[in-house]
């Protein structure tokens, strides 16, 4: 984990399909200190994410995971109600098929930072935020999420190292809580 004075940019990539591309992460990749990778449920496919892996071992970059809601229609910010157990298995199903792409091209998973509605559901719900940290333990990597919230409070329950973030393209209410996009 860096030192609290250090800060590390981090960047969601690899959320394209096939040959339909999201965002630059070509023209990104080199100005990230970490990128987290769509696990193909919210967005990605298995194509996409190892061209990220290589992309991110060609630049140097640490390799995070990006896991999601199985939700390609609403980039995975929708709303779903899925049992717990259910979303455990789905996170331990998207890190794990990284990891074991980044084995394949001779690298090793970082860290772990959910995406969209999942972030804010294990924020916001204390079943499914025990259900996916357990999951997350399994990986033995940090977790990255908003400091002083549940997501800090739920990694260290489950002796999760925790790297605080924030958003310097999203709003904050006086909770220090972020505004829902959608």
């Amino acid at each position: 984990m860096a030192p609290a004075s250090q800060i590390l940019i981090n960047c969601d990539m690899g959320e394209g399909f096939g040959q339909w591309k999201m965002g630059p992460d070509e023209e990104l990749m080199p100005l990230l200190d970490q990128a987290n990778i769509a696990c193909g449920f919210h967005a990605g496919d298995s194509a996409t994410m190892v061209k990220t892996i290589r992309l991110a071992k060609k630049y140097g970059k640490a390799v995070g995971a990006h896991p999601g809601l199985p939700d390609k229609e609403g980039f995975g910010r929708r709303l779903m109600d899925i049992p717990p157990e259910t979303l455990y298995s789905q996170v331990l199903y998207q890190v794990g098929a990284l990891e074991a792409m980044l084995r394949a091209e001779g690298m090793v998973l970082s860290h772990i930072k959910p995406h969209g509605k999942l972030y804010r559901m294990i924020k916001d719900d204390p079943k499914v935020g025990d259900a996916c940290m357990r999951a997350i333990k399994t990986f033995n990597v940090p977790f990255v999420g908003l400091p002083g919230t549940a997501h800090e409070e739920l990694a260290n329950k489950y002796e999760i190292p925790f790297i605080p973030e924030f958003f310097p393209d999203l709003w904050y209410d006086d909770q220090g809580q972020t505004v829902p996009i959608l």
